[in-house]
């Protein structure tokens, strides 16, 4: 069971080639439109020569009855631990068993140092902790590159092996937006991007032009490369979900660092949840806190409109997020109005809210596929906001043609205090740090190769 990413690499660890199992089938959710599709028998190994269908997770108790399926093994992530439990029900009122993998089966070992960055939930600020730690690493001196968790929403035998080092590889992949949301900022960066379906066949070759690999991971998924340095970041907007999400609290668990994020804008009290709960879990990571605030290009394009958000995807659809720096970005610049874009969407943008009705007044930015992309244009040139805040990882306005007014909101990670990011890889990572007196620039020196775990 799965959304097109962990599932297929579960079964690369742990089923493909091994005569011990049968896979009769993958399901899929969360994702639209991947359902209907084979993993490609390139993929699936020598057992499979015809591939193997993916159908729609709706299908489970059919497909246990049609096949007489001894074992399901849940391989998705970011939801509530009631969610799973409910779906083991069902597969063992079917008659089978109900199956999660563990870190150890799944994940790989890299020659090179891995330093992973997870969450507890989706939309708690792996991105910019990301760019954050490729900035610290690089200044030191590093050649880092990211391997990103799977977004393979197309060709999967196009999609083995990925490596994004410019902005035409983008156009290239034909990346979906989601996509682009999380590989252009590290191009843009000047940092190599790897992503794809087989994460064996990735890590081979990007182990060959590495000193450092960092996971850069996706929803609050654990890590498929085994980690040097495990990073969490957690969000006090949304406390006790580090308790409550699937596999988020693992992660937690397993954190040689807890980073807090978004404390300038979350309520105390969630701060002092969460800092409670790792305080209870794992008393030994080390504890950053940290902000995002954020940065708007044209602030003058909010104030005293009528504007319409739009707000990063999965953050607001599976993240059950109710806002993010969009709406902050549009209250802190005087917005008179956020325009409500139920009654103007079309198409699959319409499916998509019926699918979280929670959503509210504010515009996820969807866009699996060439047709949803045209689904959102239309959907945001037919409101009648007098101008959109984009508020999503890339600028959206070089995909789509907004007719309106628009501003960008972006957002980067600010560490409080310290222990700081830098810190904590300048222990791992035995490097010593001095001020030049002409320049006052940090100069930094190796004096060993890092401790493994």
């Amino acid at each position: 069971m799965g959304a097109a990413g962990r599932d297929f690499h579960n079964f690369n660890c742990v089923f493909r080639d091994n005569e011990m199992y049968e896979v009769v089938a993958f399901t899929a959710t969360q994702i639209p439109d991947i359902e209907g599709r084979k993993y490609p028998s390139r993929l699936a190994g020598k057992l499979y020569p015809k591939g193997i269908p993916i159908v729609a997770e709706e299908e489970l108790p059919v497909l246990i009855d049609q096949y007489d399926v001894e074992e399901v093994v849940f391989s998705y992530s970011d939801v509530s631990y009631e969610h799973v439990m409910s779906l083991g029900a069902v597969v063992n009122a079917c008659g089978a068993d109900f199956k999660m993998l563990g870190a150890g089966k799944t994940m790989l070992k890299s020659k090179k140092p891995v330093v992973a960055i997870c969450a507890v939930r989706t939309g708690c600020g792996k991105s910019q902790t990301t760019r954050r730690v490729c900035r610290v690493l690089k200044s030191f001196g590093f050649k880092v590159i990211v391997i990103r968790h799977p977004m393979p929403y197309g060709d999967l035998t196009k999609q083995i092996c990925q490596r994004f080092a410019r902005l035409s590889d983008l156009d290239k992949f034909k990346c979906t937006i989601e996509e682009r949301e999380e590989y252009e900022p590290h191009i843009n960066n000047g940092v190599i991007v790897y992503a794809g379906v087989d994460y064996g066949v990735i890590l081979g070759r990007a182990e060959k032009e590495a000193d450092i690999i960092i996971w850069d991971g996706g929803n609050n998924d654990l890590p498929f490369y085994q980690p040097d340095i495990h990073i969490t970041v957690l969000d006090p907007h949304r406390p006790r979900h580090e308790l409550t999400y699937y596999p988020g609290e693992a992660n937690l668990l397993m954190a040689d660092v807890a980073i807090i994020n978004k404390v300038e804008t979350a309520p105390l009290k969630g701060i002092e949840e969460v800092r409670e709960s790792v305080r209870m879990l794992n008393p030994e990571a080390v504890v950053i806190e940290a902000a995002s605030p954020i940065f708007v290009d044209n602030p003058e394009v909010i104030t005293g409109k009528k504007v319409l958000v739009v707000e990063d995807g999965p953050t607001i659809t599976h993240g059950e997020m109710t806002y993010g720096a969009g709406v902050v970005a549009a209250n802190k610049y005087g917005a008179v109005e956020l325009v409500d874009p139920r009654p103007f969407t079309v198409a699959s943008i319409t499916k998509t809210y019926e699918k979280y009705p929670e959503i509210g007044a504010l515009l996820p930015a969807m866009g699996y596929g060439q047709k949803q992309v045209k689904d959102l244009e239309t959907t945001i040139n037919r409101t009648d906001a007098e101008a959109v805040v984009i508020a999503t990882p890339i600028d959206l306005r070089r995909l789509i043609n907004i007719k309106k007014p628009s501003t960008r909101v972006r957002y980067e990670l600010q560490e409080i205090g310290y222990p700081d990011i830098e810190a904590v890889l300048v222990e791992y990572f035995g490097l010593t740090i001095k001020e030049s007196k002409t320049t006052g620039k940090k100069i930094s020196k190796r004096s060993r190769a890092g401790k493994r775990r």
